[in-house]
């Protein structure tokens, strides 16, 4: 294909919209360029499209607003939308309908043409893409909350007909945003059927927790004071966004932005208590801690005594020195430091002009000469002569066990016996660490 089929190709799929069984239905493109007709037979503003590139079949799904106007109707009993929505979902499932899947650019806006920075964080970059992303009000909530029960009602019938359970869908199914579009996945391993009942309630699910995500930026501001990366953070609350999106129930009135609000905390909590600190400190001494800190406080002395803070706070005086001595702050030394858009660190600061480096030969070869000595000193004088003489320690050259028993005047058997004795008094947990290079 030359230069102009693929610029008039790349045109074509801007301007149209895929749609569940791999019909492409023609959407006007935001500069009003195109028309039907060119999209029906397949040419593009640039010129002709290969007719092998273009798939054409009878459309067969349901669109969100005829969908919702359903669901509606069945929302005004709620005791008995279950009910009602598995009667739709046999009525489509009987016709051989499927649900429209909505291109996740519709609802993400595009960063405003101007002068881009040349450098740029990537806290800063993920900020400006949520920032784009639309936010929906109470009634455009309220109909994709339906929608994803609906299409969750759909997917079970779809794996009770299939005789699976949702364990079977761990890791059968595709998790690539592209593989919604154009018909069902090629890496899903479950039946077609169950495949596309997933996608279809999945980019529900995904569409909330996306049009949601500014819930998380809002929210980690409150951890902004930890030692926990932001975009860690940010990473756990999106996560526990779809955790929200699952549980969620519409028909308590609530907002979903009210509910999801009490999973982000629980997901930042938890993150924090887990990877908070470079060795993990149990739970039960974290909120120890805070307790303790409160008292210290009301004490207005930091260095109380563990006896005043059990008496102040309630916690047993055993476990107010326990969560003290645990919990302890390390920083790495290639953490920023200041802004963080520039480039220093805390080796910057310590390291020292003319330093080669934390690493010395010298070094090494004392503290291996040091525990050489040590592991030899629990020997006795027969075992350290004869594992001298093997390994040619302390100027000697390496003998053989035949040259050793030579020496001593005994048979070689004798000499490979003392040697495993001596060998195996080295190899204690203390020493092992620095006879070990000596031995292997």
């Amino acid at each position: 294909m030359g230069k102009a089929g693929v610029a008039a190709l790349v045109q074509f799929i801007k301007e149209k919209h895929v749609r569940p069984g791999g019909d492409l239905v023609f959407r006007p493109s935001r500069s009003g360029t195109g028309n039907a007709t060119q999209s029906r037979f397949g040419v593009g503003p640039s010129g002709p499209i290969p007719a092998r590139k273009v798939k054409h079949m009878p459309a067969r799904f349901i669109t969100h607003d005829e969908l919702d106007t359903r669901l509606h109707v069945l929302a005004a009993r709620p005791d008995r939308f279950i009910e009602g929505a598995k009667k739709l979902a046999a009525e489509l499932d009987a016709k051989g309908l499927h649900l429209e899947i909505t291109d996740p650019q519709s609802w993400r806006g595009s960063s405003p043409a101007g002068h881009e920075p040349t450098r740029i964080t990537v806290d800063s970059q993920l900020r400006t893409e949520i920032d784009n992303i639309e936010i929906m009000n109470r009634g455009e909530e309220l109909k994709l909350a339906r929608r994803i029960e609906f299409a969750r009602i759909r997917l079970d019938l779809a794996l009770a007909e299939a005789g699976l359970s949702g364990t079977d869908l761990a890791g059968g199914v595709p998790h690539v945003p592209s593989g919604f579009f154009g018909g069902v996945n090629a890496n899903c391993t479950l039946p077609p059927k169950v495949c596309r009942r997933w996608m279809e309630w999945h980019s529900l699910r995904l569409e909330m927790v996306e049009r949601n995500l500014y819930l998380a930026l809002i929210n980690v501001e409150r951890y902004a004071h930890t030692t926990v990366g932001r975009t860690d953070l940010i990473q756990e609350g999106a996560a526990s966004l779809f955790r929200a999106v699952d549980g969620f129930d519409w028909r308590r009135g609530l907002l979903f932005r009210t509910y999801a609000v009490h999973w982000l905390n629980q997901a930042f909590r938890s993150y924090l208590y887990n990877f908070g600190s470079t060795v993990r400190v149990p739970v039960y001494l974290q909120k120890a801690t805070k307790h303790i800190g409160a008292a210290i406080e009301r004490l207005g002395d930091p260095d109380a005594s563990a006896g005043e803070i059990s008496r102040l706070s309630g916690l047993p005086e055993r476990l107010v020195t326990s969560a003290r001595s645990a919990v302890r702050k390390t920083r790495s030394l290639d953490a920023p430091i200041g802004d963080p858009e520039d480039s220093s660190s805390l080796r910057d600061i310590l390291t020292l002009r003319n330093d080669n480096g934390p690493y010395s030969t010298s070094l090494e070869d004392v503290s291996l000469e040091a525990g050489l000595e040590e592991a030899l000193g629990k020997l006795s004088d027969r075992e350290r002569y004869v594992i001298g003489l093997r390994f040619g320690i302390g100027g000697e050259p390496e003998h053989t066990l035949a040259q050793v028993a030579a020496k001593l005047g005994v048979s070689l058997e004798r000499v490979r016996q003392i040697q495993v004795r001596a060998i195996s008094k080295m190899r204690t947990p203390h020493l092992r660490k620095v006879a070990d290079p000596f031995l292997n």
